[in-house]
């Protein structure tokens, strides 16, 4: 298994775009109204608003891929970027997503893994992000790499108000180089 990570750029977009609406399908769209899905999708994946995302200062997309093929992104966000307000000491994982044909391969570890580093690179105190309750696959998985329950969120999906859980993974202390 050759993998491969790469931070995306504008030059990006559309095939972000499109692993974006595939997975996000895939992941919720047998549990959620059709209206709501395509009013959700059609607003969060809007070719404007992506190109907003990915100019963002302190907002990091990358995608994944196994050999030679884009298997799955990681959506990254600190300080300012955060969809909450969580402080500079934080490092906000807001989208993770695996294709469905390279789910179980451990792909979704090494997208985790790579917001680990990134945040231990910052200097960052917590790594937090929103799961559906309803998803309790994702909930364990996350579960699984530290994270735990500290609180929640509305997340709207068309006009269904929907709750997020927030968890939230304290890291250990950088130790500063002797």
């Amino acid at each position: 298994m050759n993998i491969k990570l790469r931070t995306c750029d504008e030059r990006d977009l559309q095939e972000l775009r499109e692993i974006s609406i595939e997975t996000f399908s895939d992941t919720f769209g047998e549990q959620n109204k059709p209206d709501n899905m395509q009013a959700y999708l059609e607003k969060a994946f809007d070719e404007q608003r992506l190109l907003r995302e990915l100019k963002t200062v302190n907002s990091t997309f990358f995608f994944l891929e196994l050999d030679g093929q884009l298997a799955g992104f990681l959506k990254i966000n600190t300080d300012e970027a955060q969809s909450e307000p969580m402080g500079a000491e934080a490092l906000e994982i807001e989208r993770i997503y695996v294709r469905r044909t390279f789910q179980q391969k451990g792909l979704g570890q090494t997208l985790i893994d790579k917001a680990f580093e990134r945040a231990a690179a910052q200097r960052k105190r917590s790594v937090w992000l929103g799961v559906w309750e309803k998803n309790e696959k994702a909930a364990a998985f996350y579960a699984k790499n530290g994270f735990v329950r500290t609180g929640s969120h509305t997340f709207m999906m068309g006009d269904e108000e929907q709750t997020d859980w927030i968890m939230t993974k304290t890291l250990e202390p950088q130790k500063e180089p002797q």
